[in-house]
């Protein structure tokens, strides 16, 4: 289930989601960058960044305006966009792996501040435990389709052909970046409003239940509490080609094996292993 935190209106996000979705329509690719050309210095912003034609402007604009963020800068908020594939396919020379690691940090930070000043009788393990989900890649890569950040990407063909623009990883890292992105162009302050709106909403969404489940944490709980010790993860295979993986993983809880489960990532395929081996295990308990 896609978790659905806003980042757009903190008191009515279902009158925000649909301005955005008006304000941007169905926006197309941006194109590959076909040379050097494009990577320019625009009003002394980072070498290498791409120039930004009107049309991209214009999406930009409406982008920012529906999810009610400013910037000084559209071209650092396109480098947030950039995926790191374009790198090989084309001269464009950065990417937002940078603003990625940026924006991770200054999310952790975020987070972990308002957890701690909102749930003051929470215990340290019972806090972590809500922070993995409210940044996890599940919820993070909600919330950028939410904002349509998967039609804003730039990527290389390759990765396009395979899916890119829906790949979990590559929606939470746009996430991310942007949230660097906000950073550097406007500063903590602002970031912190920006990235709060996400978090309370994760963090009611956590308390009632109504969260994305990690089954790698249940599984590795149950298995501790009922034969003191933790379930084994095993890569059986992997197949297809590199740019569009997929891996086989099983799991062994208490010598039994379940699986093998798939996915995109070995940590899905994980993910995957220890929701059929938890559901498997339950049902059973419940005969």
């Amino acid at each position: 289930m896609k978790p659905s935190g806003t980042l757009t209106n903190i008191s009515n996000p279902s009158k925000s989601k649909s301005r955005l979705s008006k304000a941007l329509g169905k926006l197309s690719a941006p194109e590959t960058p076909a040379s050097s050309d494009s990577q320019v210095i625009n009003g002394g912003t980072t070498p290498g960044m791409l120039a930004l034609e009107p049309g991209r402007k214009k999406v930009l604009t409406a982008f920012l305006k529906a999810a009610g963020i400013k910037f000084k800068s559209l071209e650092l908020l396109n480098l947030s966009f950039v995926h790191r594939s374009i790198t090989n396919e084309s001269n464009q020379k950065i990417n937002n792996e940078r603003l990625e690691f940026l924006g991770d940090a200054i999310l952790g930070a975020v987070s972990a501040d308002l957890l701690y000043k909102k749930l003051w009788d929470k215990p340290e393990g019972e806090l972590a435990k809500i922070k993995s989900v409210v940044v996890s890649e599940e919820t993070l890569s909600g919330v950028a389709l939410e904002l349509q950040i998967d039609n804003l990407l730039i990527m290389g063909r390759g990765e396009e052909l395979s899916g890119g623009r829906t790949k979990k990883a590559i929606l939470a890292d746009a996430m991310e970046a942007l949230i660097g992105a906000v950073y550097l162009d406007s500063g903590y302050k602002n970031t912190f409003t920006f990235v709060s709106r996400l978090v309370n909403a994760e963090i009611d969404r956590v308390l009632e239940k109504r969260h994305y489940q990690d089954y790698k944490s249940l599984l590795q709980e149950f298995s501790q509490r009922q034969y003191k010790n933790y379930p084994v993860y095993s890569l059986v295979k992997r197949s297809g080609p590199e740019h569009d993986r997929i891996f086989w993983v099983d799991v062994t809880v208490n010598g039994k094996i379940f699986g093998p489960a798939t996915g995109k990532t070995k940590k899905s395929a994980e993910q995957d292993a220890a929701k059929l081996a938890y559901e498997q295990i339950a049902q059973q308990e419940n005969k």
